[in-house]
């Protein structure tokens, strides 16, 4: 039975899988709003080409 579920939700999680491009581009979004965080509340001074 676990083993039945277990591969019922893989079918599913790679059935709606996201293209490798679209996550790699949200993570990368998420780096910089992080980083523009850090900058806005002290954490970290701005580059010097800024």
């Amino acid at each position: 039975m676990q083993i039945r579920a277990l591969h019922a939700y893989l079918l599913g999680r790679n059935t709606n899988a996201r293209h490798p491009d679209v996550l790699a581009a949200q993570r990368h979004e998420r780096a910089r709003v992080r980083s523009e965080k850090a900058i806005r509340s002290g954490g970290r001074s701005l580059p010097a080409s800024a």
